[in-house]
């Protein structure tokens, strides 16, 4: 998979793909990553990629060529998703990560200011993208979220593949409680099922108890399920 983001500030990705899962998808050519100044693509002599709105009003736009022709550039003539960053978007879920993590290309748009023109929105982007009803002050948080969040679904990335399909959200419920070594920590011990060797039983207490998780903490999920 290419993921490809566009930003004005592309050291803020350094840290985050340079490390840990995501520095190791890239060195087993799983994921490659490009960040890219959509700056550099800007015809204006001063380098600028924003300018005030029409009719008046707070803040700076996004002026739409320095995006159109880095989308261009980047897709090379293929038909990548195209993600805008914007709290006007879809919020993001697990079921959004399943489906993006299905594609060959990804370019992603962080943005900045005040907002988009209207026409990389209406003709650009395939997909707007909010990773929750908050703003920040662009972009590029919420594109990290992406890149992570696709990455560790890709197959080869995550050392037991099956830890992302039984991930919180994947199934639609929260995740079952876990334990590990000792049984027994300072009068704390973990379930006797857990350790009766018993895989049906365990399976089933699992379910049990994801489903009892979900009904305590999230029960928008299970409503959700019902809906379905």
């Amino acid at each position: 998979m290419k993921i490809d983001i566009l930003s004005l500030f592309p050291e803020m990705f350094q840290g985050v793909f340079g490390t840990s899962m995501l520095k190791h998808a890239q060195e087993k050519n799983v994921v490659q990553y490009r960040v890219v100044n959509f700056r550099d693509y800007s015809v204006n002599k001063h380098k600028k990629v924003d300018d005030y709105p029409y009719g008046g009003g707070a803040g700076m736009v996004l002026t739409p060529q320095p995006l159109f022709d880095a989308v261009h550039d980047l897709a090379n003539e293929a038909k990548p998703r195209v993600i805008l960053m914007c709290p006007q978007g879809e919020t993001y879920t697990q079921q959004k990560a399943e489906e993006l993590a299905k594609e060959d290309h990804l370019i992603i748009i962080c943005g900045h200011y005040e907002g988009y023109d209207e026409r990389i929105r209406q003709h650009l982007v395939t997909d707007e993208i909010s990773i929750g009803d908050y703003i920040l002050t662009g972009g590029e948080i919420g594109a990290m979220v992406i890149a992570d969040s696709v990455t560790r679904l890709l197959p080869g990335v995550l050392g037991n593949q099956q830890s992302a399909i039984t991930d919180s959200f994947s199934t639609g419920l929260l995740e079952h409680p876990q334990y590990t070594r000792p049984a027994d920590f300072r009068g704390m011990k973990v379930p006797d099922v857990l350790l009766s060797g018993h895989h049906e039983r365990i399976e089933q207490w699992r379910q049990e108890q994801s489903r009892k998780r979900t009904e305590m903490r999230r029960p928008d999920l299970l409503k959700k399920q019902k809906k379905q």
